[in-house]
C-alpha cells in the first residue's frame, strides 16, 4: 500500500512538497462543473496514476487530461469540455507559472525581449491603449473549447520552442494580438474599436483564421497567406525559377498550388533536333523535390498538387504518376494532380468521340486559348487536329476520362478542374487575366503568370488570404453584415502587414489584394435547421446563405474602397464592367431551386461601378479541416462520418462530438448514410453561383451499394458530368469507404499538410 505521506511530488520549477491529494480533486471538480453526464470518479479511476516519490505534477496533470479525454464518447461528449478545462489549466500553469493570465502589456513585453513577438507591436500602443485591450479581454473563453481544439492550438498555432514543445502564450492572448496586429495601421481614434470587434469575433468562434495567421501574426514573422499559386513556363530558366519559389514558399509554411501544363512533351525537338526533351517527369520530380525540402516550421509538411491539361500528348503518363504500381522512374507520388478539362473535353466524351493529344510547344496559341477564350480554342484544336505535319496522338475519349477517373478512385488525389467555368464564371476578364491554375486545395481560382527570373516584378505568383465564417455562431443572416466587414479589412490589412519574399508574389498582391473567404459548420448549419445533403430541403436555404455572404462581402470591399480606393488592377475584374457572380452561373441551377434573391443587387452593382472594390476576389470554400476543431465545429461543408469523428494529429488520436449532439443527433445526415453524391452536387452548384472563386468539394463512394462491391464507371462519369452540368469549377478528394467504423473513421487530414486547411 503507497504511504502518501511519505511521497514527495516535483514542481514544474523543481521545488518538491508534499502532495497534495485535495488540490488534485479540486482542480478536477473545477474543470467538470457545469457538465453533465461527467464524473470526478470517473476519471480518476481511469487515470490509473502510480504515485511514486518525487513524481512530477506535470505527468500528474498530463495523465488526468488524457483520462478524461479517452472518456470522451457520444454518449457523454461533455467529457471533451472537462478534458480541455485541465488542459488548459496545464497550458497556462507551462506558459505563466501559474493559472491566471499575466497583464497584456507585461505579456507582450516579455515575449518581445525574448524575440518571440514582432518588436512592432510594443512600438505602436501606449500602455493606455495596452490597459484598455487587456480589460476587454476575456480569458474566461478559454473554457469553451473543446480538448481536439486546446491540442490543435498546442501543437500548431500558439507561440512555442518547437523543439521543446514549451508553450508561451494562452489561447485569448493570441486572439488579441492578432486584432492588435492587423489594426495597428488603423488611424488611432478608431482602431482599438475594430481590435476589441474583431477579437470578439474571433474568440467566440464566429470567424474563423487559418493556420498561417493563428500561427504567425504577432510573431517576427511576416508571410501569413495560405495558398501560393506558381505558374511554370517551358524554359529552363523558368522551371528552375519555380523551383526557387516553390521552396521559398513551402520553408514559409504555405500551400502550393504548381502549372506545370506549358512544359513540353517526351521526344520533342530541342535546339532544332540537336537533342530530345526529356518531358515532363524529370521536372515533376524536381518540383516534388522541392515541395518536400523543408518542414515548414515544424507547423505542416510541404505540399503541392501540379496542374496540367487533359490534351496534353503525355497525358496518360502523367495520370498514373501516384499510382503504386510502377517503378520510381516513372511515378511522382508525393505530389498530388489536377486535370484541367473544358466543355470541348466532355463533348467528346459524351458522343463517344476521340481527344486528340499534342504537345503543347508544338500547337502556337493553343494553351493560351484554352483558358481565355473557349471558342477560339475550339477553332484552334480542330485546325491542328487536321494538320498532318503536327505531332500528336488520338485516344478515345472514354478511354481518357475512365483511366483519369480509376486513378482518381484508386488514389483519392487526382482533382479535377474545369477551366472555362474558372474564367466564364470568375471575377476576371479571361481577355487579359486568364485562370490557368488553382490551388493545393482546389478553392483559389486567380491570375498567375510564368516567371523566368526571380527577380521579375511584372509577373504574378498569386496568394490568396483566408478566412471563413462560421455558420452555426450566427443566429441570423443579417449578422453576416458585421461580420463581412471585419474580416474583409483585416484580411486586406494583412495584404499590407505581410512580407513578400518574391516580387511577383508582392506585384500580385498589391495589382488585385485577392481573398478568399468560406465557410465552417455548414453539416451543423444543415442540422439545426432541420435541413438534409441529399433530398434537396437545404437548396433554398443554402441559396439565401450563400446569396447573403456575396452580397456582404462586395458591400464591405466596395465601402472598403470608397475608403482606401479600388485595388490597381479593378480593371481588369468583370465587376468594373458591373458584372456580378448571379450574372454568369450556369443556369442549370435554375432548375434545382427556385429560390429568388433576397438582396438589392442592383444598387450594389451601381455602386461597384462608381467606387470599385478594394479586392479582386472575397469567397472560395476551402476544408478548414483544422480551425473547424480549433471552433468545435464540423470542417468546410463537409457532412461528418460520424457523430464522434476521430481526427489524426501530430500528438496523437483526438476525439471530437458534433455540435449539439443530444439534441440534433438525429438531424445530422452522415457522410455514408447519403444515397449518392447528387444532392451534394446540388448544393455545391448553388453556392458556386454566388463564391466568385472556387470550392473545395468532394465525391464519395461505398463500394458495397453497388453489385459485387465494384463502384461502376458509369458512376463515377456521371457524378463528374453532374458536377460540371451544374458549374462546379473543381472537385477535390474522391473518398472510398474501407469499412471502417464510421464514428472512428475521420482521420482524413484536410489538405494534407497544406495551409489551406485553415
Amino acid at each position: 500500500m503507497t504511504d502518501f505521506n511519505a511521497i514527495q511530488v516535483t514542481k514544474r520549477d523543481g521545488r518538491k512538497e508534499p502532495i497534495n491529494l485535495d488540490k488534485i480533486h479540486r482542480v478536477l471538480d473545477w474543470a467538470a462543473m457545469g457538465l453533465d453526464n461527467v464524473s470526478v470518479s470517473q476519471v480518476e479511476l481511469k487515470s490509473h496514476i502510480q504515485f511514486y516519490d518525487g513524481i512530477h505534477t506535470k505527468d500528474i496533470h498530463e495523465t488526468i487530461i488524457k483520462a478524461a479525454a479517452d472518456l470522451i464518447s457520444a454518449e457523454t461528449p461533455d467529457y471533451q469540455y472537462m478534458a480541455a478545462s485541465l488542459a488548459i489549466f496545464h497550458l497556462r500553469k507551462v506558459a505563466y507559472g501559474e493559472f491566471e493570465p499575466p497583464h497584456l502589456f507585461d505579456h507582450v513585453t516579455k515575449l518581445t525581449a525574448e524575440q518571440r513577438y514582432d518588436e512592432h507591436i510594443l512600438q505602436d500602443y501606449s500602455r493606455e491603449e495596452f490597459d484598455r485591450l487587456n480589460d476587454a479581454i476575456d480569458h474566461a473563453r478559454d473554457m469553451n473549447f473543446s480538448y481536439a481544439a486546446v491540442k490543435q492550438l498546442e501543437g500548431k498555432y500558439l507561440v512555442q520552442n518547437r523543439v521543446t514543445g514549451e508553450v508561451y502564450e494562452s489561447p485569448q492572448m493570441l486572439y488579441m494580438l492578432i486584432g492588435m496586429c492587423l489594426f495597428s495601421n488603423y488611424p488611432k481614434d478608431t482602431r482599438l474599436e475594430y481590435v476589441v470587434r474583431f477579437y470578439d469575433a474571433i474568440s467566440q468562434f464566429k470567424i474563423s483564421l487559418p493556420t498561417p495567421i493563428m500561427a504567425g501574426v504577432r510573431t517576427p514573422s511576416r508571410q501569413f497567406s495560405s495558398c501560393v499559386l506558381i505558374e511554370c513556363g517551358d524554359s529552363l530558366d523558368s522551371i528552375s525559377t519555380t523551383t526557387a519559389a516553390i521552396v521559398k514558399y513551402v520553408s514559409l509554411r504555405a500551400g502550393i498550388g504548381i502549372n506545370a501544363g506549358r512544359i513540353r512533351a517526351l521526344g520533342s525537338p530541342i535546339r532544332g533536333g540537336e537533342a530530345q526533351h526529356t518531358g515532363c517527369i524529370p521536372f515533376f520530380k524536381l518540383f516534388q523535390a522541392a515541395v518536400k525540402s523543408c518542414s515548414q516550421g515544424g507547423v505542416r509538411g510541404g505540399a503541392a498538387t501540379l496542374f496540367y491539361p487533359m490534351w496534353h500528348l503525355e497525358v496518360e503518363s502523367l495520370l498514373v504518376l501516384k499510382n503504386n504500381r510502377g517503378v520510381e522512374e516513372n511515378r511522382v507520388r508525393h505530389m498530388d494532380y489536377g486535370v484541367q478539362i473544358n466543355k470541348l473535353m466532355y463533348q467528346r466524351l459524351i458522343k463517344s468521340e476521340n481527344i486528340t493529344l499534342f504537345s503543347p510547344h508544338d500547337v502556337p496559341g493553343l494553351y493560351e486559348a484554352f483558358f481565355a477564350d473557349q471558342d477560339e480554342f475550339e477553332r484552334l484544336y480542330l485546325q491542328y487536329e487536321s494538320d498532318l505535319s503536327i505531332r500528336k496522338r488520338s485516344i478515345p475519349a472514354v478511354e481518357l476520362f475512365s483511366l483519369m477517373m480509376q486513378e482518381r478512385a484508386n488514389t483519392g488525389r487526382i482533382y479535377i478542374q474545369n477551366v472555362d467555368h474558372c474564367n466564364t464564371h470568375s471575377p476576371f476578364d479571361p481577355s487579359v487575366a486568364p485562370i490557368r491554375q488553382s490551388n493545393l486545395c482546389l478553392e483559389i481560382a486567380l491570375p498567375t503568370s510564368p516567371l523566368e527570373n526571380i527577380n521579375d516584378t511584372d509577373k504574378e505568383i498569386a496568394l490568396c488570404t483566408l478566412s471563413a465564417f462560421n455558420l452555426g455562431a450566427i443566429n441570423s443572416l443579417e449578422e453576416l453584415e458585421e461580420l463581412a466587414d471585419l474580416a474583409v479589412r483585416a484580411l486586406d490589412s494583412l495584404l499590407d502587414y505581410q512580407d513578400y519574399p518574391i516580387e511577383a508574389a508582392r506585384n500580385a498582391s498589391m495589382k488585385r489584394r485577392t481573398l478568399g473567404i468560406g465557410v465552417i459548420n455548414y453539416a451543423y448549419y444543415l442540422a439545426k435547421n432541420g435541413v438534409r445533403y441529399s433530398d434537396g430541403s437545404a437548396n433554398a436555404l443554402t441559396h439565401r446563405t450563400f446569396e447573403a455572404i456575396q452580397y456582404y462581402l462586395l458591400k464591405a470591399s466596395n465601402n472598403l474602397a470608397k475608403d482606401f480606393g479600388a485595388c490597381p488592377a479593378f480593371d481588369e475584374t468583370t465587376y468594373s464592367q458591373g458584372i456580378l457572380p448571379i450574372d454568369t452561373y450556369k443556369k442549370d441551377i435554375d432548375n434545382i431551386c427556385q429560390e429568388p434573391l433576397h438582396f438589392d443587387w442592383e444598387t450594389l452593382r451601381q455602386d461597384i461601378k462608381a467606387h470599385g472594390l478594394r479586392n479582386s476576389t472575397l469567397s472560395s470554400l476551402m476544408p478548414s479541416e483544422t480551425s473547424s476543431q480549433i471552433s468545435n465545429a464540423t470542417n468546410g461543408i463537409e457532412p461528418p462520418r460520424g457523430l464522434v469523428s476521430v481526427k489524426q494529429s501530430k500528438d496523437g488520436i483526438l476525439k471530437q462530438v458534433v455540435p449539439e449532439y443530444e439534441r440534433l443527433k438525429d438531424n445530422y445526415e452522415l457522410l455514408w448514410n447519403m444515397p449518392n453524391n447528387e444532392g451534394y452536387l446540388h448544393l455545391v452548384g448553388i453556392m458556386q453561383k454566388f463564391v466568385d472563386q472556387a470550392i473545395s468539394a468532394n465525391t464519395n463512394y461505398d463500394p458495397q451499394r453497388f453489385e459485387g462491391g465494384r463502384v461502376p464507371m458509369r458512376q463515377l462519369l456521371k457524378d463528374l458530368l453532374t458536377a460540371y452540368k451544374f458549374g462546379l469549377k473543381t472537385l477535390y478528394y474522391q473518398n472510398t469507404r474501407d469499412g471502417a467504423e464510421d464514428s472512428q473513421a475521420d482521420m482524413d487530414d484536410g489538405c494534407a499538410g497544406g495551409a489551406c486547411k485553415i
